[in-house]
């Protein structure tokens, strides 16, 4: 029996993906307006948050709600490790550290992978399903900006495991009126994915210094 859960975090989020598509770093991008040194630390930022998301699923891929949800082909660490290595070299696990947004975001991963597990599908839909839709179209603005060959420094993007993207969605959401949920958990889930649109938020905006120091104040603030 379908518990409605695709149909709640879509409507339940609509209002954090159009905020976060709103913040000036996010809109700059969509416009082409990114340099290499943003989009390599967007991506380091990213590798982080990542490895403990999918360190926190590996672990509960026996839970009921997380084990439903399992999709391996969805990782994007090793993807990520390739980005690092393309944009900072061998020495990369030596070079980088979270950002203070990304440490806040990383220690919420953790805390309900202790304590609230089911939660952990409220970040994983918000990451990935963006990763699939939109994030298709952000690596080839990426990779238009930065004159970037196949999918070099874009790595992150490139799903090789899931040749449909839309087919797998499809699947996804499928999957996700089959869980074992009730209407509180899955209220919970909805909850946990607006906060983890808002964790990726605070990442963005720490990157706007970075982007107004690339472009000059007055020009960044023409573009937003």
């Amino acid at each position: 029996m379908s518990n409605n859960l695709a149909i709640k975090l879509r409507s339940g989020t609509q209002q954090a993906h159009t905020d976060a598509e709103n913040v000036g770093f996010m809109k700059c991008f969509v416009q082409g307006v990114i340099d290499r040194e943003c989009l390599s630390k967007f991506l380091s930022n990213l590798y982080f948050v990542y490895s403990e998301l999918e360190t926190a699923i590996e672990k509960h891929k026996q839970h009921p709600v997380i084990g439903g949800m399992y999709f391996p082909e969805l990782n994007r660490q090793a993807s990520l490790e390739k980005d690092m290595l393309f944009y900072y070299g061998n020495l990369w696990p030596h070079l980088l550290k979270p950002s203070a947004a990304t440490e806040k975001y990383i220690t919420r991963i953790y805390e309900i992978s202790a304590h609230e597990p089911a939660l952990l599908l409220g970040h994983a839909y918000t990451r990935y399903m963006g990763d699939l839709s939109g994030g298709q179209m952000l690596q080839k603005v990426a990779q238009s900006a930065l004159k970037l060959s196949e999918y070099e420094g874009t790595e992150f993007y490139n799903f090789e495991q899931i040749p449909d993207k839309q087919a797998f969605k499809n699947k996804y959401r499928q999957a996700l009126e089959q869980l074992p949920v009730d209407d509180t958990t899955a209220d919970q889930i909805v909850a946990e994915a607006n906060h983890a649109f808002y964790l990726n938020m605070e990442i963005l905006k720490e990157l706007e210094t970075i982007l107004i120091q690339s472009l000059g104040r007055a020009t960044y603030n023409d573009l937003v």
